[in-house]
């Protein structure tokens, strides 16, 4: 675990940037995903990153996800949908280990689906939480806090 997650003395890894949904950054070195969706977070955003989450878990499923909402500008998924949603997941994961997904939102909308995304995934190899605060989050996926604000540069892939 990093001493300080809020302290960013130490250069970072670069990340990479994945084929798939844009916004999607790897960390290789963390085991880490983070995703910042962008725009509007509606039902059909939310089936694409799930399906392109099936697909990367098949490969090798990162052991971290870092979700930041802070870039939606409006978050219109239906409730139904959020349960289908979890639902399936929880169905189609085939990761052996437990996988940590940190949800992060200052907006209460998108904190709110956050908690209830968390609510749904117990009892699932899925431990989702949401969080309001990066340095939080990064303490609980054991990642410097640096890397959670993705204002970094992507290396393109090889």
């Amino acid at each position: 675990m990093p001493n300080n997650p809020a302290d960013d003395s130490e250069p970072l890894p670069a990340p990479t940037v994945l084929p798939g949904p844009a916004h999607v950054w790897q960390y290789p070195a963390h085991n880490l995903i983070a995703w910042q969706p962008q725009g509007v977070m509606d039902d059909e955003l939310l089936d694409e990153i799930g399906e392109w989450l099936c697909r990367i878990e098949k490969a090798a499923a990162p052991e971290k996800r870092f979700v930041d909402f802070s870039r939606l500008t409006e978050v219109a998924v239906r409730t139904n949908h959020l349960f289908e949603f979890a639902r399936k997941r929880a169905e189609q994961f085939t990761g052996v280990a437990t996988v940590k997904s940190a949800l992060f939102s200052k907006d209460w909308v998108g904190f709110g689906i956050a908690r209830m995304y968390e609510s749904l995934m117990r009892g699932t190899p899925i431990d989702a939480r949401p969080f309001r605060d990066r340095v939080t989050a990064a303490i609980w996926l054991d990642v410097p806090a640096e890397i959670l604000k993705l204002e970094d540069k992507p290396a393109p892939l090889h």
